[in-house]
């Protein structure tokens, strides 16, 4: 089976309308046939960006090989994709571990509460696990891959100012004005975390998402001074730029996990489809097919094909 070419939704889309036009409305898109748990339907939501798209199109292509119908549909925000996921307008998204934990624990308990995610994988994973129950999700177990927020500055910028870190950052004054994604102010590893951690002076978020060639375009041309991307970016060098060292820990190392509805797709065929991922996808992986995407202008579904098929994970589909 093939999965269906990407789709930006809103969330009106996803309450009301048709998430590919080759498809049926996402109301209509269910297989009440089989046993709870198990719809042969499932529907992959993506973030957005790169890493999150490579992702979401190896979830399609190895629940297609295991005899499930796959779409998946690019939906931007957390506050988006999460309810929906909760709804089961959604059945399966790419998440990470620490900020997706802390994301949820702000949710219930405000957003001054203690973070709860931690650069340990087990203290992380019992923490979330704890928080996605009660909303219906389960997540799968996480593999080798893991990526984290970072910060990057120009060179010269970073030259100039004597900056090898966020520290150094802080202590220059300098105002910040910060390329990221629009939620970027409330968050606490982004602006209010640089704030609070490092003391920067962030002037402004200016919204051009995580790690977008435009927000990376942004800092280069000196409209913004930083753009947050992940560590698992490829493309800084073509853009002139250096991460800023995270040398207080403001994040959390997030290793790549998937989170699904239990009602729609908690059945053990899902699980076993994805979980073969986990064994073989390490962040140098991943950073090397962000690159060939990102750099190389290749289509992410098909760089996550080639790379499944190089690990012989679609054998026998």
């Amino acid at each position: 089976m093939k999965a269906c070419r990407t789709v930006p939704v809103i969330l009106t889309l996803l309450l009301t309308g048709t998430a590919c036009a080759t498809g049926p409305a996402l109301e209509n898109q269910r297989d009440i046939s089989g046993p709870p748990g198990d719809s042969r339907y499932v529907t992959i939501g993506s973030a957005g960006f790169t890493e999150s798209d490579l992702l979401a199109r190896m979830y399609a292509l190895l629940l297609d090989r295991a005899g499930y119908s796959t779409e998946v549909i690019s939906v931007t925000e957390r506050e988006i994709y999460e309810p929906a996921l909760e709804t089961g307008r959604i059945d399966v998204v790419p998440e990470y571990a620490a900020t997706f934990a802390d994301w949820l624990n702000a949710k219930r308990n405000g957003a001054d509460a203690a973070p709860v995610g931690s650069p340990d994988r087990d203290t992380t994973m019992k923490a979330l696990r704890a928080l996605v129950a009660p909303r219906g999700l389960t997540v799968l177990d996480p593999g080798r891959a893991v990526a984290q927020h970072a910060f990057a500055v120009a060179a010269p910028y970073a030259a100039r100012h004597r900056l090898k870190t966020l520290s150094d950052l802080g202590r220059s004054g300098l105002p910040v004005r910060l390329a990221a994604g629009d939620t970027c102010a409330q968050r606490s590893y982004c602006a209010a975390g640089l704030k609070k951690t490092y003391g920067i002076d962030i002037t402004a978020v200016d919204p051009k998402g995580v790690g977008t060639t435009r927000a990376k375009q942004a800092v280069q041309s000196g409209r913004d001074q930083m753009v947050l991307t992940t560590t698992t970016d490829a493309t800084l060098d073509n853009f002139g730029l250096v991460l800023l060292a995270d040398d207080r820990h403001l994040q959390n190392a997030d290793h790549l996990v998937p989170v699904v509805s239990r009602s729609q797709a908690g059945s053990v065929g899902v699980r076993d489809a994805l979980d073969g991922l986990n064994t073989v996808l390490t962040t140098s992986d991943l950073a090397g097919m962000n690159e060939q995407v990102d750099s190389w202008r290749r289509l992410p579904e098909d760089v996550a094909r080639n790379y499944l098929e190089s690990k012989t994970l679609l054998l026998g589909g």
